[in-house]
């Protein structure tokens, strides 16, 4: 297994990638996509229209037509790597929470119907194979299957009977089962390991070494723990199902993150998760790009996120590039701003010939779709439904600004 720190889907993968890559092949080749005799075409309409339709903005290397060439190439890449069923069957919620705040989110309404054209159809396939849960489902399972269940009925597609399974099972899980540790007695902990990166085995919080092979394990960062907390708590409170924790009672932990800190030029081990904590404090109260957040709410949090966008542009990381952008849009920040600039046009230059971003070599298709799905994001224009009511509910924890 790679040494690469992986990424919590922006969006909210319940299916954690530990448990997804241990379904998979180790040397499971990467999926190619060709693109269909259609998409060919496209692309000289694509040339010919951005002769003349406009630039981005006065000085821009590309065109209006341009980037929504790309916001559809890139979704067409995910649908692609959706309809294969090992993919599938790995990340099969996090497909569905893909296509679902697409289509609830970006502006573009063309965009909207084909992504929830995509969403319906794996849904019914999803709905196909997840009947019932089964019998000796753990906790890991349980939320998984909540996270597809939410995902497909918010596409329409409800199981009232499923629903309430669920209920029940998570029931017989404490908030350590779902989330490592309890928020509502202890701060997000820091002795929680990874898998092992040779055997893939995973182990129980505070162990050091693996059961297996003996060799040290690596710890999750605090960060990283208090993340995926929060993923759970917020999809539980959306389905009615109590993944461990209430969400209020996750979220008054994120004053002990703090202060943040930048990349300090690679020193700083704890920078890629706080990043994806800070970007998943934005997804979870706007519901994932549906409503606005003030600055004024999260002073520290807007700031670190302006003041870093540029370090995922330096280091060429697609995937933490769409969360920045699509996070400080979520704040106001407009392509007036010479950051958000840079990042579009990096995007757009570094799109793969088969709609992807991100490492076409790259043979984990988790690290194929995800970094695609930020770049669809990034590029987007929303259609903000005024400022989020979800801030409403954590204003009066400690730490939070409530704005005058």
């Amino acid at each position: 297994m790679s040494d690469q720190k992986l990424p919590r889907p922006a969006s909210i993968a319940l299916a954690l990638h530990i448990f997804a890559t241990s379904l998979l092949p180790l040397t499971s080749p990467t999926p190619q996509f060709p693109a269909p005799a259609h998409q060919q075409s496209e692309k000289h309409a694509v040339a010919a229209a951005a002769k003349s339709t406009p630039r981005l903005w006065p000085g821009s290397r590309y065109t209006e037509a341009e980037r929504a060439s790309a916001i559809r190439r890139g979704l067409r890449f995910i649908y692609g790597t959706a309809r294969d069923e090992q993919n599938f069957a790995a990340y099969g919620s996090d497909y569905l929470w893909c296509f679902y705040t697409i289509s609830e989110s970006v502006g573009d309404a063309a965009v909207r119907r084909e992504a929830r054209r995509m969403g319906l159809e794996r849904a019914r396939h999803w709905r196909g194979t997840h009947r019932e849960l089964p019998a000796d489902a753990d906790a890991g399972m349980v939320a998984d299957f909540a996270f597809g269940d939410d995902a497909a009925a918010s596409l329409g597609l409800r199981d009232a009977r499923l629903r309430r399974e669920l209920r029940r099972a998570a029931a017989r899980f404490t908030a350590r089962d779902f989330m490592k540790f309890d928020p509502a007695t202890e701060p997000p902990p820091s002795d929680v390991p990874e898998e092992c990166e040779f055997d893939r085995a995973a182990h129980e919080r505070g162990s050091t070494h693996c059961r297996i092979c003996q060799r040290p394990l690596r710890m999750r960062t605090r960060q990283d723990v208090w993340y995926d907390a929060l993923i759970n708590a917020y999809v539980g409170e959306r389905a009615g199902i109590r993944l461990g924790a209430g969400y209020a009672e996750v979220f008054r932990w994120l004053p002990a993150l703090r202060p943040y800190l930048g990349g300090e030029g690679g020193a700083n081990a704890e920078f890629y998760d706080t990043v994806y904590a800070l970007t998943h404090v934005v997804y979870t109260l706007n519901d994932y790009g549906q409503t606005r957040l003030s600055p004024r709410w999260l002073p520290r949090e807007y700031e670190f996120l302006r003041a870093n966008l540029r370090e995922a542009i330096r280091a060429r990381d697609a995937d933490m590039l769409g969360e920045f952008m699509d996070s400080l849009r979520a704040f106001g920040v407009t392509e007036a701003d010479a950051g958000v600039r840079e990042g579009v046009e990096y995007l757009l230059a570094h799109q793969n010939a088969d709609g992807s971003w991100g490492d076409a070599a790259e043979r984990d298709i988790y690290l194929r779709y995800h970094p695609t799905w930020g770049g669809v994001a990034a590029l987007s224009d929303y259609r903000w439904r005024g400022f989020s009511p979800r801030f409403a509910r954590v204003k009066n924890l400690p730490g939070v600004r409530v704005p005058r």
